[in-house]
């Protein structure tokens, strides 16, 4: 029979968040990509930025938490980001800008950062 102390598995429940943090923000990248190639007016388009800002408003909701384990100024770093992000896909959603390029580089930046 196997035995695991709550710190290895506290460490894995870490690591296997932040692995779906990964995987949420490559599929976020994969669909702003996807919506830059067919526009701003594009199905495409319209599902990539819904999906990013469901995306985001989860995680700002985690940041906000007093629970969460990352250092307080980070958290706030992170909020703001998200808050442009959701801001600018906001004006991209109203045909306002076409920075998909922008969302996308911020949210590679953010996925590659999450160690």
């Amino acid at each position: 029979m196997y035995q695991f102390s709550y710190a290895d598995i506290q460490t894995d429940s870490i690591a296997d968040a932040k692995d779906r943090e990964r995987q949420l923000l490559s599929r976020s990248i994969d669909m702003l990509l996807s919506a830059r190639q067919h526009g701003n007016e594009s199905r495409e388009a319209v599902d990539a930025l819904l999906f990013m800002n469901r995306v985001w408003s989860t995680l700002m909701e985690d940041l906000a938490s007093p629970d969460n384990g990352l250092p307080k100024e980070l958290r706030a770093n992170l909020i703001s980001i998200g808050l442009w992000l959701m801001r600018e896909a906001e004006e991209v959603r109203h045909g306002r800008s076409d920075n998909f390029d922008g969302l996308i580089e911020v949210s590679q930046i953010i996925r590659d950062g999450i160690k």
